[in-house]
C-alpha cells in the first residue's frame, strides 16, 4: 500500500471517532418525542433524557487524556467503541427511563472520550504538512454523522404509524449507532498505535517503523529525532503546562475550547427551525430546516479542508470569526426591528453556520491536538475539551432563559460580544503552526515566553 494511502487509511479510521460523536448527539432529536410520550416525560425529565449524555461526555473527556497518556491512544479509543456498542444496545433494549439515562450516559462517557482522542491520534500520526487537513476530516465526520441519523431518524419515523414509533421506533433510531460502533471497533485493530506515544514509553524501533511506513525514510529519521529532543525536554506533569511558555498554550487551548461554543453555533443548531419556521420560506419540518443547515455545515466544512494548511489556522480563524460577528450583528438587528419574517434571517443564519464551518468548527480540533508536548497531550486537550463541554452544557441549558429574560436581539448580540473577544485573542495571542511538526510548535512555547 502506497503511503499515502495508508495515510489515509488510518487518518479516517480515526475519524469514525467523530461520525460517532455526531451521531451519538445528534440521534436523540428524532426520538426525544416518542420516548416523551412511551415513559410519560414531563419538561424536566425530557430535558434530563438529552442533557444526561452531557454529563457523560464531560466524564468521559476528564479520564481519557491520563488514560490514553497511560495505555496508549490505540487501547483508549478501542475502549470508547466499546461504549458506543453498550450505549446503543442499552438504549435500544431499555425497559424504563432510568435505564435509557444510564445507557446514554455510558455513550456521552465514550463521545466525550472521543471528542479528544480521534483528534489527538490523527495529529500525532499526520506528517506536519498535511496535519490541517487531515485533523479536519476529523471535524467532517461529525458533519457527515450528524446528516447520516437525521435521514435515517426521518426514515424510521416513516415506516409505520404513531403508535409503533412510540413503542418501537425510538428504539430502533438510538440502536442503529451499534452498526458503525461495531465498524469502528473492528477497523481500530489494523491501525498502528501512535509514534509519539510509543517513543515516550522507550519503544523507540515501533516508533520509527510506523513514522517510515508514512513518511520517506529520511523524514522519519527527522522527525524521530526531534521527537526524542522534545521528551527529554518534558518533565510530563502537569504543573510544566501551567510554566512559562506553555501556560499560553493551555491559555489558547481553553479558550478556544470554550469560545467554540459560547460564540452561539448550538443555540443557531437548537434555535433555527422556530427562527425559520417565520422566515416566509414554508419550511414547515425540522427536517428539512436540519438538511439545510447541514447542506451548508458540509459544503463549508471542506473549504476548510482545502485551506487549512495552505492559508493557515490563524488565518482562517480571523476571517471566519469576522463573517460570524457580522452574521450575528446582523441576526440581532433583524429581531430588534422585527424583522424576522423575510429572507434575511435565513440569509444571516446560512452565512453564520457556513462562517463557523471554515473556522471555529475543524480549528479548535486542529490547534489544541497539536500545541501541547507529547508526554502531557492527553491531559493537557482533556482539560481544554472538558471546558468545551461545558460550554455545549451552559448554551443548551441557559439559551432559552437568555432569550425568555433579554430577548432575541441582545442573546445574538451577547453571542457577536463574544465572538469580537475571540477575534481580539486570536490577533493577539494565537500563532500560525501550519506546516510545523509537533516538537517545533513545542519548542516555540519553551524557547519563548511571549509569541512572536
Amino acid at each position: 500500500m502506497k503511503k499515502s494511502s495508508y495515510l489515509l487509511m488510518i487518518t479516517l479510521i480515526g475519524a469514525l471517532g467523530g461520525l460517532l460523536f455526531g451521531y451519538d448527539t445528534a440521534v436523540i432529536s428524532g426520538a426525544i418525542g416518542f420516548m416523551e410520550t412511551k415513559f410519560s416525560l414531563s419538561a424536566d425529565m425530557k430535558g434530563w433524557a438529552v442533557s444526561c449524555a452531557i454529563v457523560g461526555c464531560i466524564i468521559g473527556v476528564a479520564i481519557a487524556g491520563y488514560v490514553a497518556d497511560k495505555i496508549g491512544r490505540k487501547k483508549t479509543l478501542i475502549i470508547t467503541a466499546f461504549l458506543f456498542a453498550i450505549s446503543a444496545i442499552g438504549c435500544a433494549l431499555s425497559e424504563t427511563f432510568t435505564q435509557l439515562v444510564i445507557a446514554r450516559m455510558i455513550g456521552g462517557v465514550g463521545v466525550g472520550a472521543a471528542s479528544m482522542l480521534s483528534p489527538l491520534y490523527i495529529s500525532e500520526i499526520a506528517p506536519a504538512h498535511k496535519r490541517g487537513m487531515l485533523v479536519s476530516l476529523y471535524q467532517l465526520a461529525i458533519v457527515v454523522g450528524i446528516n447520516i441519523v437525521f435521514f435515517f431518524n426521518y426514515i424510521v419515523a416513516g415506516l409505520y404509524g404513531e403508535q409503533w414509533n412510540v413503542e418501537m421506533g425510538w428504539r430502533y433510531m438510538l440502536g442503529s449507532e451499534t452498526i458503525p460502533a461495531l465498524l469502528f471497533l473492528i477497523a481500530l485493530f489494523f491501525v498502528p498505535e501512535s509514534p509519539r506515544w510509543l517513543s515516550k514509553e522507550g519503544r523507540d524501533a515501533e516508533a520509527l517503523a510506523i513514522l517510515r511506513k508514512i513518511n520517506s525514510d529520511e523524514t522519519a529519521k527527522k522527525v524521530h529525532n526531534e521527537i526524542k529532543l522534545a521528551l527529554g525536554h518534558e518533565k510530563g506533569n502537569l504543573k510544566e503546562l501551567f510554566a512559562p511558555g506553555l501556560r499560553i498554550a493551555m491559555t489558547i487551548g481553553i479558550v478556544l475550547a470554550l469560545f467554540s461554543q459560547i460564540t452561539g453555533i448550538n443555540a443557531i443548531m437548537y434555535y433555527a427551525p422556530e427562527i425559520l419556521k417565520g422566515g416566509g420560506f414554508g419550511v414547515d419540518s425540522a427536517l428539512m430546516q436540519t438538511v439545510i443547515i447541514g447542506l451548508i455545515n458540509t459544503i463549508f466544512t471542506f473549504v476548510a479542508i482545502k485551506y487549512i494548511d495552505k492559508l493557515g489556522r490563524r488565518t482562517l480563524l480571523l476571517w471566519g470569526v469576522s463573517g460570524m460577528t457580522l452574521c450575528l450583528l446582523g441576526i440581532g438587528a433583524l429581531f430588534y426591528l422585527g424583522m424576522t419574517t423575510g429572507p434575511w434571517v435565513l440569509i444571516l443564519i446560512l452565512g453564520f453556520v457556513g462562517c463557523f464551518a471554515t473556522s471555529l468548527g475543524p480549528i479548535p480540533w486542529v490547534l489544541i491536538s497539536e500545541i501541547f508536548p507529547t508526554k502531557t497531550r492527553g491531559i493537557a486537550m482533556s482539560l481544554s475539551i472538558m471546558v468545551l463541554w461545558v460550554g455545549v452544557w451552559f448554551i443548551s441549558q441557559f439559551t432559552p432563559v437568555l432569550l425568555e429574560k433579554i430577548g432575541g436581539a441582545f442573546t445574538f448580540w451577547l453571542f457577536m460580544v463574544n465572538a469580537i473577544i475571540l477575534l481580539v485573542f486570536t490577533y493577539k495571542m494565537i500563532p500560525e503552526t501550519k506546516g510545523k511538526t509537533l516538537e517545533e510548535i513545542e519548542l516555540s512555547w519553551t524557547t519563548d515566553d511571549e509569541l512572536k
